[in-house]
C-alpha cells in the first residue's frame, strides 16, 4: 500500500491511499493544515491534518483521464492545480467536484511549480510555459527548454523573476521571465561523475536566501547560489538515487528521499530496496550566499 508521509520535527505520521497506485506528488495548503496528493490512479486527493477518525481519510476532489504527475496550491486564489499525462492543467476548488478551470498543454506534464503569482510548467517535448496566476491564469510565455534533453524538474525563484529547470542529462538551466538588471539566463553541469551522467531529479529553493538545492541519480545533494554562480555545499553520496527533496518553510530543515528513480527502467529495479526519508538540519553557513567567486560553478 502506498503511503503519504508527513514529517514533523519530532515525529512522522502517514495516511494510506485507497489503492496500490504510486503517489507521484503532493503539496501543502498555504496555512499548512491540508495536504493534496496526486498519482497514477488519476485522482486528486485532499487530506485535512489534525482531524480525528473517520474524518482523517483522504477525500477525492478531482481527476484526470491519465496519471497525474504534479500538484500545487495557488496561494493567491486558494485553488489547487494539477498537471497530468493527459496534456491538461486542471484547477480545483476543494468544495466542488468539477474543475473551475482547464488549460490545454502542448504535451504531458512532467513537473510544475507555483510561487506567489508565478506558475511554471515543464512538459514532454521540452516545452516550458509560464503563467500569471494572480487571478484567472494567464499564459505569460511559452518557450523551448534551454537544455537539449528531456526536462525532469522545474522550480520557480522565490522572488518570481524566473525559474530553474533540470534535465535527464545532469544540467540545470537558470531562466528569467522578468528582466533583472545585471542578470542573464545561463545553464551549468551538475550531477556528473567522471564519464557518468545522472538525471537532476529535483530542484528546490530556500525561501529566505534564494539559494537552491539539487538532488540527482548520483545520490548527491548540492546547495547552489545562482546569483554568484557557485556551489555552496556538496554532500557525500548516499550511494543510492535521490528522487525528490524540499526545504521546510523556515528553511531550517531539508528533507530528501532515497528511492529508485526509474531512470534506467524497470530492469534495474531491485525489489526490497528500502525507500527512506532523510532530514538534514540546515546550517546558515551551508545555504547563505558567500559572495562572488571568480571560479564560478564547479
Amino acid at each position: 500500500m502506498n503511503r503519504l508521509t508527513i514529517i514533523y520535527p519530532s515525529h512522522t505520521t502517514s495516511v494510506n491511499h485507497e489503492n496500490n497506485s504510486p503517489v507521484l506528488d503532493s503539496c501543502f495548503s498555504s496555512d499548512g493544515t491540508t495536504v493534496f496528493s496526486v498519482g497514477a490512479d488519476k485522482a486528486v486527493r485532499m487530506w485535512q491534518l489534525g482531524q480525528a477518525p473517520p474524518n482523517n481519510i483522504p477525500q477525492q476532489i478531482g481527476s484526470h483521464d491519465q496519471p497525474i504527475k504534479s500538484v500545487a496550491f495557488l496561494p493567491t486564489t486558494n485553488l489547487i492545480v494539477s498537471g497530468g499525462w493527459d496534456n491538461m492543467l486542471k484547477f480545483w476548488d476543494a468544495r466542488q467536484s468539477n474543475p473551475v478551470g482547464v488549460l490545454q498543454l502542448p504535451e504531458r506534464c512532467y513537473d510544475l511549480d507555483v510561487r506567489d503569482s508565478l506558475m511554471v510548467v515543464a512538459t514532454a517535448g521540452r516545452h516550458i510555459i509560464s503563467y500569471n496566476v494572480q487571478a484567472q491564469p494567464v499564459e505569460h510565455e511559452r518557450k523551448e527548454s534551454p537544455l537539449k534533453f528531456q526536462s525532469r524538474c522545474i522550480a520557480a525563484f522565490p522572488d518570481t523573476t524566473g525559474y530553474a529547470v533540470g534535465s535527464i542529462e545532469g544540467r540545470v538551466g537558470i531562466q528569467y521571465v522578468t528582466k533583472v538588471h545585471g542578470k542573464e539566463s545561463f545553464a551549468f553541469k551538475c550531477h556528473r561523475q567522471d564519464n557518468n551522467v545522472y538525471p537532476v531529479n529535483c530542484i528546490c529553493f530556500h525561501k529566505g536566501y534564494g539559494t537552491f538545492a539539487t538532488v540527482g541519480g548520483d545520490g548527491i545533494v548540492n546547495f547552489w547560489d545562482k546569483d554568484n554562480k557557485q556551489r555552496l555545499k556538496g554532500f557525500p553520496s548516499i550511494n543510492a538515487t535521490i528522487s525528490c527533496a524540499s526545504f521546510n518553510t523556515q528553511g531550517s530543515m531539508f528533507a530528501y528521499t532515497r528511492s529508485y528513480d526509474w531512470s534506467k527502467g524497470s530492469s534495474y529495479y531491485a525489489p526490497g530496496t528500502p525507500n527512506e526519508i532523510w532530514v538534514h538540519y540546515v546550517l546558515d553557513d551551508e545555504i547563505k550566499p558567500k559572495g562572488k567567486k571568480s571560479s564560478g560553478y564547479r
